[in-house]
């Protein structure tokens, strides 16, 4: 079992890095507002570091910015901008011994799965959440369940139900528009989640994060153990606001299955698809389409490769909002029988 890190306090200071993209520099007003909900709404100090706001930084200087912010005996937890897409190239540049030594608390989603399966492989356990621009950052008001959930995964090590939400949106605002900030978003009807499979409970250490960059993680292969060392995990995937097609993510799934990993998990969470983008506004008809061949691919592949786990879909993990926090190689607990997940931050 990886171990939990030390939680901060209020008070205590908090570095907030850029170790994907540093879209603080194109987008400074989300950004602004969370560092203001940080200070003022959890009362800990935010300390920025160089690459933070550095467009084209480079690996070496972003994995820089990773290790000062571990070892600084100050600073007690890590949180992240945003995702990004090549944070992969910073993993070679990082120092396993450095980051054992000074284990804190890191959040992120998205391109951070890099660095969450990295501290996996290290022991540490992570929070695959709390992003400063998207959670914190949210426009009008921070979704009142995502703001629970990072609390408690910030300040404590409690175990913590999550819960549906009863609504929720996926349909992202444009950050060029200042009035995005304004107010809160629409939201839809919640939908609930979704069981399959054997109903029974299972607890074990999460693994996981965002599909697409786990599948980066199997095809570099570098930062992915011998199968067993996910013996009896439960494993949680999202997807991201590049909409992968079902043949998509249930080829990442086939592939897993192939390499005998699938198996391996105990019980498996899937979190509501994100249905629209900027780039791709699909119409509802489209959205709920997309949805349920999404959801459709995730049962063909585990009923094919594992079909006595349990599977629950559209939890509120990742792109969507609320973006609830999963502790990343923490314990997490699946009962199919009273269709709860409960968490340990």
């Amino acid at each position: 079992m990886p171990a939990y890190p030390d939680k901060p306090k209020p008070g205590d200071k908090v570095a907030v890095l850029s170790p994907g993209a540093a879209l603080p520099a194109i987008f400074p007003a989300p950004y602004e507002l969370g560092l203001t909900r940080l200070r003022e709404d959890f009362g800990l100090v935010p300390v920025e570091y160089p690459t933070t706001r550095e467009l084209g930084a480079s690996p070496a200087a972003r994995a820089a910015d990773v290790h000062a912010a571990f070892a600084d005996p100050s600073i007690k937890a890590v949180l992240t901008s945003i995702g990004g897409d090549d944070q992969i190239k910073v993993l070679r540049h990082l120092d396993a011994d450095l980051l054992r030594a000074h284990p804190k608390p890191f959040f992120g989603i998205s391109d951070n799965t890099n660095l969450c399966n990295f501290l996996w492989n290290l022991g540490i356990v992570s929070y695959y959440g709390g992003t400063i621009m998207t959670l914190f950052g949210r426009g009008g008001a921070m979704h009142t369940q995502a703001a629970e959930a990072v609390r408690a995964a910030l300040f404590t090590h409690d175990a913590y139900d999550l819960r549906p939400a009863e609504k929720y949106t996926d349909v992202e605002r444009d950050w060029n528009d200042p009035a995005s900030l304004e107010g809160e978003p629409d939201l839809l009807p919640g939908e609930g989640w979704q069981w399959h499979g054997p109903r029974r409970t299972v607890t074990g250490p999460s693994w996981g994060g965002c599909l697409e960059i786990v599948d980066w993680n199997l095809r570099v292969g570098t930062h992915i153990q011998d199968v067993a060392a996910y013996d009896g995990c439960v494993l949680f995937l999202e997807t991201t606001e590049e909409l992968p097609d079902a043949a998509y993510v249930y080829r990442v799934l086939m592939s897993m299955g192939e390499r005998g990993l699938l198996q391996r998990f105990g019980a498996a969470i899937m979190a509501r698809p994100k249905a629209w983008s900027l780039d791709s506004p699909l119409a509802p008809d489209r959205k709920a389409a997309y949805v349920a061949a999404q959801r459709e691919a995730v049962l063909r592949a585990f009923e094919e490769y594992s079909p006595d786990v349990p599977v629950v879909l559209n939890v509120d993990i990742g792109h969507t909002d609320p973006q609830l926090v999963v502790p990343y190689g923490g314990t997490v607990t699946v009962d199919a029988v009273a269709g709860r997940i409960t968490v340990t931050y």
